[in-house]
């Protein structure tokens, strides 16, 4: 039997009591430490044990050769993966010349805490070595919020009950072994030593590292300083220095009450441009900055950037502490995958672990960008303007693809295509349509006219003229999309994929209506009035299959005279099905990995009417077996919206605890940060029942399930700060900071003012009778208190 980690239940922290080695690679991702560029691995301090070491600097990558038996043209030459890059935050110790090793000797305790509101990662052990002395350890470890470069560690021992003789060894250490990689295609591809030494140096209590990658070529600086702290006449402190090691080493002796206590800040610096001195003396100003600032005030910094944070994001949950938690643990890590990462892309695994060789696909605009827009918009803007800048990179693309416009990259770190096989990669070109969906909300949720204007804008031209020269008028006048795959892997190369078609439909209308707000700016685009009219043709002609005798929409066209899947002759070690059957029969059969037609009935869902969204849901919850962490989140959304509240609260929860639970088996590659995402989503847009509208509004129709007596959440809209508090009975809206703002109560009007908060019943919660999922794929059942 599969374990997985086991941590109290807590509203503001993730407390683990003791260690389980077996959970050791798992236990590393929930503890990581991020700010968006720079990522730290919840490695222990002393480097081993270790499941996955993992550092990693967002954006910085290795090229690898991508093999095919058979290579066709326009295929992609050169994948990308994600490396680690040099250890910063080991801290290596003996105890009277025996190593502090938790394989060995005796743990009396083992405790770690990651705390939501503070910011760190804290860990106290106590240790008794296999001679028999005792030491207790505490380590406190943070990757700075606010200064983007940094990261630090307090570490500090003591003896229990006898003196003890210690040497710490604090070190950089680069190209560190990593484990076999397995036969997963998640996985990542392990590049054994990618870093090329060109420095090294140890003066003082300074360690720097300088290395460069071979292939992409890519530079990276890495620099410590050291505060200790020690009993007076016995410490002694030396440091050396080689290609791949940079070393601090502190010797002391203490009697019982003695302590020993090291502050250790390290920086970061990389480039694919700067020049060696330059980065160097890049990644020390940075460390100076952190050493002017302390480790106190690192600390005060730290708290302060997440309090202003939880002030305007905050979601609570009454009658279930486990989402309670696991909202705010999401909502921690969405904001360490986004906060920093300036114009860089939002990996799948945020700097978590190396799964999915550290790429971004298409779930960073449709499930981590929402929740940043509408909690840390200047991250959700930056993440965009990453997108503009490698609109040269798509455009190239599209031309090699015979195609108009921009043909953003299915999966990818620098902007190049990295996806080696195309039914699932470059066929998938719905991933265009949900970059001009997260500018469309950018816009519409923050009013930035000028980001619309100067970034916007060229996104939503070029997506335009992709859809145009992909799709065709038929001889009826009908326009289809054929040959392509939409967010269903279980499903490739299919015509009028209708999440693909109405999110192209949207993406044309956006396009036209923003090239008319800007008509100078759409000139010198060469954006015409009959390329405008072009695109609005085309939408309004948008074909969206529909099963007439069913009374369905088809996921894409014929869709439902497939054979269905064998869903009885599955077990549960059937699951994931892409590990054990080919895609060919996986692609013709009536099986879906994850939400496709219901995902597009919540991002589109103007398109349905709310009967047809009832149908539609009923008809493909029996064909859907998640088999992505993609899923659970928008089935619990439609769940909602259509009135089976207990199965929306199921989903939650499936969303909520996918790492904490480990519930896809492979958290040790890193976290999955679009399932911790879609948590947020169901909350506030499932059982808020919060929808954009008509591009400046915004729309709430809140329900909740018998087990939950209330939610309450926070977001910014439109520069102001709004509250909304849901109870079983009634909805209260509470505009906290900013100018009055008006938003709709289900079909109701309301006008909100900083001077008191609105009030409003709810009406009574429609019931429909409950859809079954394929054969022991349904979601684990959240239960009513008492």
């Amino acid at each position: 039997m599969i374990s997985h980690p086991a941590y109290d239940v807590s509203p503001w922290s993730l407390r683990e009591r003791e260690l389980n080695l077996d959970v050791l690679p798992q236990s590393e991702s929930v503890f990581a430490l991020s700010n968006g560029h720079i990522g730290w691995r919840g490695n222990l301090d002393e480097g081993e044990p270790n499941g996955l070491p993992g550092t990693y600097l967002n954006g910085l990558h290795e090229l690898h050769p991508l093999p095919y038996g058979e290579a066709g043209y326009g295929y992609p030459e050169s994948g990308q993966t994600v490396i680690n890059v040099t250890n910063g935050k080991l801290i290596r110790l003996l105890v009277d010349d025996e190593p502090f090793d938790l394989r060995y000797g005796t743990i009396r305790s083992h405790e770690r805490v990651l705390d939501l509101r503070a910011g760190v990662l804290v860990r106290v052990c106590e240790w008794v070595s296999p001679a028999g002395r005792a030491i207790r350890v505490r380590s406190t470890r943070l990757v700075s919020f606010q200064q983007r470069a940094v990261a630090a560690v307090s570490y500090e021992v003591e003896p229990v009950d006898e003196q003890v003789r210690l040497v710490l060894q604090s070190e950089l250490i680069a190209n560190e072994e990593l484990p076999p990689v397995a036969g997963d295609p998640r996985v990542a591809a392990a590049l054994e030593s990618p870093l090329r030494s060109e420095e090294n140096s140890a003066v003082g209590t300074r360690l720097r590292l300088v290395h460069s990658t071979v292939r992409s070529q890519l530079r990276v600086a890495t620099a410590a300083d050291h505060l200790v702290d020690g009993p007076q006449g016995t410490t002694k402190i030396s440091s050396e220095s080689g290609d791949d090691v940079s070393r601090l080493t502190v010797t002391t002796v203490l009697d019982p009450g003695q302590r020993l206590r090291l502050e250790k800040f390290v920086a970061y610096g990389w480039s694919a441009t700067r020049s060696l001195p330059a980065l160097r003396d890049q990644a020390d100003a940075a460390l100076v900055g952190a050493l002017d600032t302390g480790w106190q005030g690192l600390l005060d910094q730290q708290r302060a950037y997440l309090d202003d944070f939880w002030e305007a994001a905050d979601v609570e949950v009454d009658g279930d502490t486990e989402i309670q938690q696991a909202v705010r643990f999401g909502l921690f890590h969405i904001l360490q995958t986004g906060a920093r990462a300036e114009e860089r892309a939002l990996p799948a695994k945020g700097l978590t672990g190396s799964g999915y060789d550290g790429h971004t696909f298409w779930d960073a605009e449709t499930f981590v960008l929402p929740v940043l827009t509408f909690t840390s918009p200047r991250a959700a803007s930056e993440v965009l303007r990453w997108r503009y800048n490698t609109l040269p990179v798509a455009q190239e693309r599209a031309r090699q693809l015979g195609l108009a416009g921009a043909a953003f990259p299915w999966r990818t770190i620098n902007g190049d295509e990295a996806s080696s096989y195309w039914p699932a990669g470059t066929a998938a070109f719905h991933v265009n349509a949900d970059i001009a969906d997260a500018v469309v909300r950018y816009v519409a949720a923050t009013g930035d006219d000028a980001f619309e204007r100067d970034i916007g804008l060229e996104i939503l031209v070029e997506t335009a003229r992709l859809w145009r020269s992909l799709g065709h008028h038929d001889h009826a006048g009908a326009f289809h999309i054929d040959g392509v795959t939409g967010p269903d892997e279980y499903s490739a190369i299919a015509d009028d994929n209708t999440y693909t078609n109405l999110m192209a439909q949207g993406n044309l209308v956006a396009a036209a209506d923003a090239a008319e707000r800007h008509p100078r700016h759409a000139a010198t685009l060469g954006v015409t009035a009959e390329e405008t009219a072009a695109w609005r043709d085309a939408a309004a002609a948008m074909t969206v299959p529909f099963n007439k005798e069913l009374g369905v929409h088809e996921q894409s066209a014929g869709f439902t005279r497939h054979q269905t899947w064998d869903f009885d002759g599955m077990d549960a070690d059937h699951y994931p099905l892409l590990l054990h059957f080919p895609y060919f029969d996986l692609y013709r059969k009536q099986v879906v990995k994850q939400a496709d037609l219901v995902l597009a009935m919540y991002l589109r869902g103007d398109a349905f009417t709310m009967e047809e969204k009832a149908r539609n849901f009923a008809y493909y919850e029996p064909l859907t077996v998640r088999d992505s962490s993609l899923s659970a989140y928008c089935q619990s959304v439609i769940a909602a919206e259509v009135g089976h509240l207990q199965l929306a609260h199921d989903y939650l929860g499936e969303s909520a605890l996918m790492d904490l639970e480990d519930l896809e088996n492979n958290s040790r590659d890193g976290l999955h940060i679009a399932a911790l995402a879609g948590t947020w989503t169901a909350l506030v847009a499932g059982l808020g029942g919060m929808r954009l509208f008509d591009r400046d509004s915004i729309r709430f129709a809140p329900r909740l399930p018998d087990a939950l007596s209330r939610i309450a959440f926070r977001l910014i809209f439109r520069g102001r700060r709004l509250r909304v508090e849901v109870t079983r009975t009634a909805a209260t809206y509470t505009l906290a900071e900013g100018e009055p703002l008006e938003v709709l109560h289900y079909e109701e009007a309301l006008s909100l003012t900083t001077e008191r908060p609105v009030v409003r019943d709810l009406p009574p919660a429609k019931h429909r009778p409950e859809p079954s999922q394929p054969p022991g794929r349904a979601p684990r059942r959240r239960h009513h208190p008492g």
